[in-house]
C-alpha cells in the first residue's frame, strides 16, 4: 500500500460543524421486492429508506469530531435502520480507507446548531454511492454558513442503480424529498436552494430542476451530463430552458478516441448541456490535472481506488506529471470555487461574484491547474410560464408583443392551442371574461384553423354578453368542422338559440 497523501487543505470557515443522522422512510415509494434476494417473502416496512445526513453551522464543541471510520460505521445501517449489518460493501471500504480511518475530519455529531436560517445545499453522489462521499466539502460548507443535506444514491428499487432514465428519476425524487424535508426545519432558508451533483449525480439534479422550481443554481462535478445527454433528452428534459445558474467543474476533457472507447453513440445523442444553457449564467472550470474520482475526497483517501488509477486502460487513470500532491492542492480549488457560487447565487455576495469571473491567475492559482470560462444568460426562457408572465406585464391585447419578446430568443417558439385555451377557462372561472376573450382572440390568430379555439371564443363572448361576437364565433365553428361532428351539431343548436333570441329582442 503506498503512502497516504490526501489531506483537505481548506481552512474551516467561522462556524463549527454539526453532523446530524436521521432515518427516515419516503413513504410514497415502494423499495425492495416482495421476496427478498432468497426468493423468500419478505416482511416488515417496504418504503425507500433514505438515510440522511445534515451537516450544518454549529456552536463550538469540545468533544471529538467525525473520523473516517465514524462515517464509514455509517454504512452498517444505511438501508437497515436499526439493524447494523456488516454487508461486503462495508468491508471493501474498510479495507481500502485504512490507511486513512482514524483521520478526524471537522463535524461533531449532534452538536448545537446555531440560532438563524441558512441556505440549502443538497448533495448528490455519484452512482450507488456514499453519501458522504464528499464528506470534506460538505463540511466546508457547512462551516461557512450552509445547510447541506444528502442521501446515497440509490436505485429505483434496490441499493444499487443504473445509469438510467430509472435510476436519473429515482435519484432526482430523492432531492426533491430532501428540499421537503429541509423546509421542515427551523434553521434552513428555503428560498434559497442549490443542488450540487459528483459524477452521476451531476446529471440526476438537472432532471431535478427540471421539474422542481424551489432549486435556484446547480452545481455539477465532473457531472455525466457531459457523458450521458442521450438521457436528458429521453427524460424530456431541456437545457435550453434552464433558467437557473449553473457551475460545472469537470476534469481533463476526453479525447475523440477515448470517447469511441467508453461511450456508446446512444448515451451520446442529445444535447450539449454547456452550450445549450444559454438563458442563465453558466461557469465552465475544468480541472487540467484532476481525473473524475479525485473529484471525491474519501475516493481520494482510498488506496483501492489509487490502485486503479495507475491502469493504463482505465478511463479514471491518472494523468501524468500531476502528483497526489497535485490531487490536494485541486481539489482545495474546486471547493473554493463551489463556495464562491453558492456566496454568488444564493447569498448575492458581489464580492463571490468578482472572484467567478476572474482569471485563474488573478487568484493565485497554481499555473496548469485550471482554466475558466464563463457565459452570462441571455434573454427570457421561451417557455408557456415566460408567456403568462410578460401577458402579464403587457396585458392580455398585447399577448402578440408578449410573443414576439420570446421569440428574440427562440424564433420557432409557440404556445400550445391546449395550453392557451386552458388558461382562458381558467379566467373565465374567475370571472374575467374580457381578459379571456383577448387571449382567445390571440390563440385564434395563431390556430386559424382550430374550431376548439373558436367555440371557446364564442363561450367568452357570451360570459360577456356579446351576443353578436358568439354568433359570429359560432358561424366559424360551423365551418372548421365536419356537419357530422358532435361540436358541430352543439354549435348548431347554440347559434339557433342566439339567433331565435336575437331576432325576438328585435
Amino acid at each position: 500500500m503506498g503512502e497516504f497523501l490526501f489531506r483537505f487543505l481548506e481552512k474551516p470557515g467561522p462556524h463549527g460543524v454539526g453532523l446530524r443522522v436521521v432515518e427516515q422512510y419516503d413513504r410514497a415509494r415502494a423499495f425492495g421486492y416482495r421476496t427478498d434476494e432468497l426468493g423468500k417473502v419478505r416482511t416488515g416496512e417496504r418504503t425507500r429508506p433514505l438515510q440522511t445526513l445534515m451537516w450544518y453551522p454549529a456552536a463550538a464543541d469540545g468533544r471529538p469530531p467525525m473520523t473516517i471510520r465514524s462515517y464509514v460505521s455509517l454504512l452498517a445501517t444505511e438501508t437497515s435502520f436499526g439493524r447494523p449489518i456488516e454487508s461486503a460493501g462495508m468491508k471493501e471500504w474498510t479495507r481500502g480507507l485504512s490507511a486513512a480511518l482514524n483521520t478526524p475530519l471537522w463535524a461533531v455529531r449532534d452538536a448545537a446548531p446555531l440560532s438563524g436560517r441558512f441556505p440549502v445545499v443538497i448533495y448528490a453522489p455519484s452512482m450507488s454511492s456514499l453519501s458522504w462521499e464528499n464528506a470534506d466539502l460538505c463540511e466546508y460548507l457547512a462551516s461557512h454558513g450552509f445547510m447541506v443535506l444528502a442521501t446515497p444514491c440509490m436505485g429505483a428499487r434496490t441499493r444499487n442503480g443504473l445509469p438510467d432514465l430509472a435510476g436519473a428519476d429515482a435519484q432526482a425524487t430523492d432531492i426533491s424529498f430532501l428540499i421537503g424535508y429541509a423546509e421542515t426545519l427551523p434553521n434552513t432558508d428555503c428560498t434559497k436552494v442549490a443542488v450540487m451533483g459528483f459524477s452521476w449525480g451531476g446529471i440526476s439534479n438537472v432532471f431535478a430542476a427540471e421539474r422542481d422550481n424551489r432549486i435556484s443554481a446547480l452545481i455539477a462535478l465532473d457531472g455525466t451530463l457531459r457523458a450521458y445527454p442521450a438521457l436528458l433528452r429521453q427524460g424530456n428534459v431541456l437545457p435550453a430552458q434552464m433558467s437557473i445558474p449553473l457551475l460545472s467543474i469537470h476534469g481533463r476533457d476526453w479525447s475523440l478516441e477515448d470517447q469511441a472507447r467508453f461511450l456508446s453513440r446512444e448515451q451520446m445523442d442529445g444535447p450539449n448541456v454547456l452550450n445549450a444553457w444559454v438563458h442563465a449564467d453558466t461557469y465552465n472550470v475544468q480541472m487540467l490535472g484532476m481525473t473524475h474520482r479525485q473529484f471525491s475526497s474519501i475516493f481520494q483517501r482510498n488506496e483501492d481506488i489509487w490502485s486503479a488509477a495507475r491502469d493504463p486502460e482505465s478511463p479514471y487513470r491518472s494523468i501524468p506529471d500531476y502528483t497526489r500532491e497535485d490531487s490536494c492542492t485541486a481539489y482545495a480549488w474546486v471547493a473554493r470555487y463551489v463556495r464562491q457560487f453558492l456566496n454568488a447565487y444564493l447569498k448575492q455576495d458581489a464580492g463571490a461574484m468578482s472572484f467567478l469571473r476572474a482569471s485563474p491567475e488573478s487568484k493565485g492559482v497554481p499555473a496548469h491547474f485550471m482554466e475558466v470560462s464563463y457565459r452570462v444568460g441571455q434573454g427570457i426562457v421561451p417557455s408557456f410560464e415566460a408567456f403568462r408572465a410578460q401577458v402579464g406585464a403587457r396585458g392580455f391585447a398585447k399577448a402578440a408583443e408578449a410573443l414576439q419578446e420570446l421569440r428574440r430568443s427562440d424564433p420557432e417558439f409557440k404556445p400550445t392551442e391546449a395550453t392557451l385555451i386552458g388558461w382562458a377557462n381558467g379566467l373565465l372561472d374567475l370571472n374575467l371574461a374580457q381578459e379571456a376573450v383577448e387571449l382567445l382572440q390571440f390563440t385564434a390568430s395563431l390556430y386559424p384553423q382550430s374550431g376548439v379555439t373558436y367555440w371557446s371564443l364564442a363561450t367568452a363572448w357570451r360570459a360577456r354578453d356579446e351576443q353578436a361576437a358568439a354568433i359570429e364565433a359560432y358561424r366559424k365553428v360551423l365551418d372548421l368542422f365536419p356537419a357530422t361532428h358532435p361540436i358541430h351539431l352543439e354549435a348548431r343548436n347554440r347559434l339557433r338559440e342566439l339567433e331565435t333570441a336575437t331576432v325576438g329582442k328585435g
